[in-house]
């Protein structure tokens, strides 16, 4: 249900506030009326309609600090269920997440743009999305800043991620409309996502392998994903081609295609075949003296416009310190050209 719909009304303490920020000075207060189609659900539910650029564990904070009322009576437990027609107000406290959401002048590669959708190159070591640890200097603060139309979209519109340290392209919505539509594009597995990624060890076997193996939280560490069976431990599944494009050095290079868009998906697969990605020490990986981060990047991105209906294909060369690394090993590809900016 879309924030319209579910919310009557939303007061901000400070009307001057862009939408989608806290004013760093004073909360805001938002209140708002259950809509028919948010009854029964729990109060951290029904607040994420009300403050969807925030997460449920910040707002889940709020509740439990007493910032939230239901008809006027403060509430502290998120599992409340809450009615058509009940009563919401929430005070969104200034905090180092909820000033996350703020435009910052950081250079972006954008390969397309038109009024509903972005096509951006990521360099690695950008990360995607505010959360602890990084709370400036993401690509969505990046995006507030080059579009200030952004903020009026949840998340400014990222419909889909890239580990901080993957390098590649990513399309971001600038519309509600272009947004909700990739969102079921992506789910409907309709977007085509290709990486090249550098492992460990020659390849051996037969030079196309998929691999369906669910991914879930690995039970010794909860820091990680792994492959899991679904009978005992919660995972979702998971599927990756792999194309071998060559061996040398002890190292193989290899083109993969996700069906599916796990967290780590790549890397976990990538390891359970006994090839670790280089430099990706989470995951079984070794840092070598060309490359200090995790050897994937995200080559080539095909899908319909959400608006359109055109036929978009995008790819991208190996950034330098991965090209470096290819290189110097002797293995090669048909790398596509730069694309610049419009």
């Amino acid at each position: 249900m879309n924030q319209t719909a579910a919310i009557i009304s939303i007061t901000p303490a400070d009307a001057d506030a862009e939408e989608g920020e806290v004013s760093v000075s004073e909360a805001e207060l938002r209140v708002g009326t259950v809509s028919e189609a948010l009854h029964g659900q729990r109060l951290d539910r029904a607040l994420v309609d009300m403050a969807s650029e925030f997460s449920r564990s910040y707002l889940q904070q709020l509740i439990e600090a007493g910032a939230v009322t239901l008809n006027g009576k403060p509430l502290t437990k998120a599992s409340q269920r809450v009615k058509a027609g009940d009563n919401l107000s929430i005070e969104l406290r200034p905090t180092p997440q909820s000033q996350a959401f703020r435009p910052e002048p950081i250079p972006l590669q954008v390969v397309y743009a038109d009024a509903h959708i972005l096509v951006i190159d990521k360099p690695a070591g950008l990360v995607v999305h505010p959360a602890p640890g990084n709370w400036s200097g993401t690509l969505l603060n990046a995006l507030l800043s080059y579009d200030s139309e952004s903020s009026t979209i949840p998340r400014a519109g990222i419909v889909h991620r890239l580990d901080k340290d993957t390098s590649g392209l990513m399309v971001v919505a600038r519309s509600r409309r272009a947004m909700d539509a990739l969102v079921q594009a992506i789910a409907a597995r309709q977007v085509s996502r290709q990486y090249l990624a550098l492992g460990h060890k020659p390849w051996s076997g037969r030079s196309e392998v998929t691999v369906d193996a669910p991914i879930g939280r690995d039970p010794r560490n909860r820091l990680r994903m792994a492959v899991v069976d679904l009978q005992s431990t919660a995972g979702k599944t998971a599927k990756t081609d792999f194309v071998h494009l060559g061996s040398a050095g002890g190292f193989c290079f290899v083109r993969c295609i996700l069906h599916t868009g796990r967290t780590h998906q790549i890397r976990v697969h990538m390891a359970s075949l006994g090839h670790p990605l280089v430099a990706d020490t989470v995951y079984g990986g070794s840092v070598v003296p060309l490359m200090g981060r995790q050897a994937l990047h995200a080559c080539r991105l095909a899908f319909v416009h959400p608006v359109t209906g055109a036929d978009l294909v995008f790819e991208s060369p190996l950034p330098p310190d991965f090209a470096g690394l290819v290189g110097s090993l002797g293995l090669s590809y048909n790398a596509p050209k730069r694309l610049s900016s419009p």
